[in-house]
């Protein structure tokens, strides 16, 4: 399916400030499953832009500004079209030798993984409660069975909850209040996964989910519209599959709404957007949508006799146009729609 994505930052200052160089993350990364169609980044004002990538891959924009310069806010709009389409999470195959735990990387993997499964870094400080984690869950057998209960797991100690203060906490922190934002549990999932050995880093991305087009008997709801939010996942090093993403807040592995932005060692080098400036704002907001393109929701309820009226009624409007050329001028437009949604639209034209 084909979307049109919309992301819109906007920083206020309470005075014109002064802006120092600006670090960009919102481009997605190379390893994105969705098929990437366009991709722009629109900065507010004068600015100079320059497109690097950090050293794990990362596309990051460079923003300076001029010196002297003085703004009232900082604005950036990402608009990005994509193509998604459904994807099996688990076609994949692990090397022979790493199908079961505990397993040693091989050929040099250990080496170039380092960074990924060091506990060195403060935000990923453990305690007892993630040492209680992990001996519930299985410390040997297949590897793939083995991260999918660890996923389960941190899904079901962590309520899901919105954080609006920033930073992220540690995972004992997070286990403790029993609750935590998606890059609360991703730092906890990466904590753990590297707590058995095994190689994962830290993944900020934005999270597509469409709204059900025909709702399964029996089966729990999904969103009633379509949305797009910056969400935080994990991703664990397998050999023979790559990277795999597991996302700890649904117990699920990534599928094909999830869009990687940047994937690092550590949190801290994920922020989406990150700089200084001589005067702190005052106010942030962002906002994020999503079009479909060249499609529209299905309807997920019978039509109601209204809305049959409509269409029959309509029907018959536009069958008397093409019979003889003449457009009713009560009948221009017929528009039904189903709960809300539009579901058709037919213009008669002379």
């Amino acid at each position: 399916m084909r979307l049109l994505v919309q992301h819109r930052s906007h920083y206020a200052y309470p005075r014109p400030a002064a802006l120092g160089p600006h670090l960009v993350r919102l481009r997605p990364a190379n390893h994105t499953r969705a098929r990437i169609e366009s991709y722009r980044l629109a900065i507010a004002g004068e600015h100079r832009l320059h497109w690097q990538q950090d050293p794990h891959g990362n596309h990051v924009a460079r923003l300076t500004f001029q010196v002297g310069q003085r703004v009232p806010a900082f604005e950036l709009l990402v608009e990005l079209a994509l193509d998604i389409r459904p994807v099996n999470p688990f076609d994949f195959l692990v090397d022979p030798r790493c199908r079961e735990l505990p397993f040693t990387y091989p050929d040099g993997l250990d080496h170039e993984l380092a960074p990924f499964r060091t506990l060195d870094d403060p935000a990923y400080a453990t305690g007892a409660r993630v040492r209680a984690l992990l001996e519930a869950v299985p410390t040997h057998g297949n590897i793939v069975d083995a991260i999918v209960a660890l996923n389960q797991r941190v899904a079901a100690d962590v309520r899901y909850v919105i954080r609006e203060e920033a930073g992220v906490w540690t995972p004992e922190e997070t286990l403790a209040e029993g609750r935590g934002s998606c890059r609360d549990s991703a730092v906890l999932l990466v904590a753990a996964l590297r707590g058995r050995g095994l190689a994962a880093r830290f993944v900020s991305g934005y999270l597509i989910q469409l709204a059900d087009e025909g709702m399964i008997p029996g089966e729990p709801k999904g969103v009633s519209k379509d949305v797009v939010d910056l969400h935080a996942w994990a991703e664990v090093f397998l050999p023979g599959a790559g990277w795999i993403g597991l996302d700890g807040t649904s117990g699920l592995l990534t599928g094909e709404g999830h869009v990687p932005l940047c994937a690092t060692a550590s949190p801290a080098l994920a922020a989406p957007v990150e700089g200084t400036s001589d005067v702190a704002a005052e106010r942030v907001e962002f906002s994020t949508s999503v079009l479909r393109l060249g499609h529209e929701t299905r309807p997920t309820a019978p039509y109601t006799e209204e809305v049959w009226t409509a269409l029959l009624d309509g029907g018959e409007a536009v069958g008397r146009v093409r019979q003889t050329g003449a457009v009713d001028a009560d009948v221009h437009v017929l528009h039904a729609a189903v709960r809300g949604v539009d579901t058709f639209f037919n213009r008669a034209v002379a």
